[in-house]
């Protein structure tokens, strides 16, 4: 368009543009018609051409306009924070990273977290190519796809095509909600948000995590999972493209069921790229020609004991340090051999393995049958809290060497004991007399343990397994006593294998790990090198009772060292192994508690430890364990296991720790002075100038007297003392077994029944004395028991032995109607 003077508005344009704004304006006001002619087009006096002083204003307005913008963005912000706390299911791994078990969310969604290393360079390339060529050049909001969509929406009167970036979708997925204007600007609000508070590879992952892909089945890696079996770094450009369509119709695309539809979008896609060469012309070739058979598949449901607890603590991704394919086959031999017991009505087990290399737990098997309901197959048994029979009894011989009270070869009494009313018996319910440490941990012999606990100090055990994490013994340690040692306590399978994996290493104990990001490692030295090795040696003899008579595939079978037990009413039988590669804990028995004849752990638990053993370790050369060199080895005699003296006629050797091991030399026999016809013993007070011998006697202890008695069994007994000798003799008086001094006891008055008096003599005793209330009572001989009925009230006891030695207890007495 032109004016009268052949001036155009484009002059105008032209002019503005070379000249200086002010100088522009200068001249247009000179030319009043032109001037006319711009006000005729509505240019608003020039507004379009402002002074210097309008255009810093302009500007000013244009900055408070731009920072009220980011002030309102930034109080909507803290007012509708993101909305992006996202559940995902629990997931658990094995120790290669493949996934093994799997939980709903609170929604019932399989929504698995993908995390940043899972997302392979083919598939952010694939999903980017498809889904938002420019994510990494937009901030979340694509404008020039906003203006496309708006045009094509405009003129072709529908909804041709969309503006979302893959950070609305994010946003989107976020908030769900109706498809209007509010829900648009919401969309672009939320994007803003992601944008400042993530990078573009979370903005990403959070999309992978969040895609429908049907049913219940949210984010790449559940659709991985359940549609391919694999993880989302394995896909394929096939199978990553299959998936990708799918969120744009996840109600009619779905794999299994709509294959062949989802083929040809698949293939129209890696069209659509091979034609904006997106990937090679071989990828695209390679990926055209892969054929889809896939469909949903389940979650994998395996470790699911494991899983059960460590979910418990939280977090979405767990990984265990299991190996699958040695879990399986320890799974497949538990519920077998378990299989074959239930005609004992032995309904259970339970078995967990630690590489001792790595302290790891690398299988953990809580039951023959998580799905079994019949008989509470769900239950935990690997962390079930039990009682441990004899399996803590290494612990305590190995402390015994380490505090140099004991060795493998020092002799202790099996006989009959009363500590305070606790009188323990042996399993076969038998005595054995003398037996050396070593015997008495390979035949698992209960007095023995009993008196070597009292030796050391029960709190030093309750201490020591304290430190190992014992948990119930910790929570237990005020009401523990003797009873302890053989099973008086609660533990569990975990607990004791992690116990028994300390053997395997030197004595130290290192907190086996359950998932790959503990890194507690907790170390405690349990017992030295030494006692460790001691405790190894006694432990891998096969020539043992506890032994299975029925286990015959020895043959090729690694050398383990191994420890059974049974507890209290036969509810539990455990064995636990170990050598240099694996420790193996078995627990055997019934869940509901109830108690089986057959069941022990030599019997029902070891032959199960030695087919997990032939499995995992099958015709193994391992070398077994060294001595160190804080072990060595002495003579000892064989009736004591003291350092042998000129009078021992019997050695052995047996190892000991060098200035730690009691050096005592051994005093057993004892030479004593007779009378010719040997009738008659001497002390040197009362022996003749002339005419008696000398003789060798072993020092036979009062307990030990007693049960030979009590067995019939012949043993040298010395001479009565000289009759006519008047000196008063110092050392062991007898000892008053029953009653038991400071117990009260309840007696019917209708049929009082009479109270037992039991004395234990020294050696040279012959005949004791009994004394009630310091009057005598009645004279026997000596092991001989008497009877006598107490009146109410306190009541002294005394018994005085023909040395002229006595000893004092007193007692109460209440009687009742019963």
């Amino acid at each position: 368009m032109e004016d009268e003077s052949g001036k155009s508005i484009k002059d105008v344009i032209n002019l503005i543009r070379k000249l200086h704004c002010d100088t522009a304006v200068m001249q247009i006001s000179k030319d009043k018609y032109l001037l006319s002619r711009l006000r005729k087009f509505r240019w608003k006096k020039l507004s379009l051409l402002p002074t210097r002083k309008g255009f810093f204003k302009f500007l000013k307005r244009l900055g408070i306009f731009f920072l009220s913008l980011i002030l309102l963005f930034f109080i909507l912000n803290f007012i509708f924070p993101l909305p992006d706390d996202i559940e995902y299911s629990t997931i658990v791994t094995d120790s290669k990273g493949e996934v093994v078990n799997a939980y709903l969310t609170s929604d019932q969604k399989w929504r698995m977290k993908t995390e940043l290393d899972e997302i392979s360079p083919l598939l952010q390339k694939t999903i980017i190519a498809k889904e938002d060529k420019h994510f990494y050049r937009h901030p979340g909001v694509n404008p020039f796809a906003v203006a496309r969509a708006l045009f094509n929406n405009i003129f072709r009167m529908r909804r041709t095509s969309g503006a979302s970036t893959i950070t609305m979708q994010v946003a989107k997925m976020l908030e769900p909600g109706k498809r209007n204007i509010w829900s648009k600007a919401r969309e672009v609000f939320r994007a803003t948000q992601l944008e400042l508070k993530y990078s573009k590879k979370e903005i990403l992952q959070m999309y992978l995590n969040l895609v429908p892909y049907g049913g219940n089945i949210e984010g790449v890696k559940a659709a991985s999972l359940l549609y391919f079996g694999k993880n989302p770094d394995h896909l394929s450009l096939a199978e990553i493209t299959a998936l990708s369509i799918i969120p744009n119709r996840p109600g009619s695309l779905v794999i299994g069921r709509n294959n062949d539809y989802i083929v040809t979008e698949r293939n129209r896609w890696l069209q659509k790229f091979a034609d904006e060469k997106v990937f090679t012309p071989k990828e695209i070739e390679d990926a055209l020609a892969e054929p889809l058979t896939a469909k949903r598949g389940s979650v994998p449901h395996h470790i699911p004991h494991l899983s059960n607890k460590l979910k418990k603590s939280g977090g979405y991704l767990i990984k265990t340090n299991i190996k699958l394919n040695t879990q399986l086959k320890t799974e497949k031999i538990v519920e077998d051999y378990t299989r074959a017991q239930r005609l004992r009505n032995i309904k259970n087990a339970a078995v967990i393995i630690i590489d001792n290399k790595t302290h790891r737990v690398i299988t953990y098997v809580g039951s023959s049958d998580f799905n079994d309901t019949t008989d509470g197959g769900q239950v935990n048994g690997a962390n079930a809290v039990r009682q441990p029979g004899s399996t803590l009894k290494p612990l305590l011989y190995a402390m015994c060497f380490d505090e140099g009270l004991l060795t493998p070869k020092t002799v202790i009494t099996d006989v009959p004991v009363n500590y305070e009313g606790y009188a323990p018996e042996n399993y076969d319910e038998k005595f054995n007399g003398y037996v050396t440490v070593e015997y008495a941990l390979e035949h698992s012999l209960n007095i023995p343990a009993v008196k070597a606990l009292r030796l050391l100090g029960h709190e030093k055990l309750i201490q020591k397994l304290s430190n190992c994490n014992f948990r119930q013994v910790q929570k237990d340690r005020r009401k523990l006593g003797l009873s302890l040692i053989l099973g008086g306590c609660g533990t569990t399978l975990e607990e004791l294998t992690g116990l028994f994996s300390s053997f395997a290493n030197e004595g130290v104990y290192i907190a086996p790990s359950l998932t790959q990001g503990d890194t507690s490692k907790q170390r405690v030295r349990v017992t030295s090198p030494a006692a460790n090795y001691m405790i190894n040696e006694i432990l891998s003899k096969v020539n043992r009772p506890d032994f299975p008579l029925n286990w015959t595939a020895t043959e090729r079978m690694p050398k383990i060292a191994w420890k059974t037990g049974t507890s209290y009413g036969r509810k539990d039988a455990w064995s636990i192994g170990y050598n240099k590669k694996y420790t193996v804990g078995v627990w055997t028995g019934n869940f509901s508690g109830t108690g089986v004849a057959d069941l022990s752990g030599a019997n029902v638990a070891t032959p199960l430890l030695f087919k997990i053993f032939n499995t995992i370790d099958y015709d193994s050369d391992e070398e077994w364990f060294t001595q160190p060199a804080d072990c060595d080895i002495r003579t000892v005699c064989s009736e004591t296991g003291l350092v042998s003296s000129a009078q021992c006629s019997s050695l052995v050797t047996d190892y000991f720790i060098p200035l730690i091991s009691s050096t005592k030399v051994c005093d057993n026999r004892q030479e004593i002075m007779l009378s010719p016809d040997e009738k008659i013993s001497y002390c040197k007070s009362c022996a003749p100038a002339t005419g008696y011998k000398k003789k060798w006697f072993r020092i036979v202890e009062p307990d030990m007297q007693a049960w030979y008695e009590e067995n019939r069994i012949a043993y040298e007994k010395i001479p009565p003392h000289n009759p006519d000798c008047e000196l008063i003799f110092k050392g062991a008086a007898p000892a008053i077994t029953f009653p038991l001094n400071g117990t009260e006891y309840i007696i019917s008055k209708k049929s009082p029944e009479p109270l037992q008096l039991i004395c234990k003599t020294a050696n040279d005793v012959t005949k004791v004395y009994w004394y009630i209330n310091n009057k005598f009572y009645k004279s026997c001989n000596a092991g001989e028991k008497q009877f006598f009925v107490p009146g109410e009230g306190p009541v002294k006891i005394s018994c005085t032995d023909d040395k002229g030695r006595n000893r004092d207890i007193r007692i109460m007495v209440k009687y009742v109607d019963l």
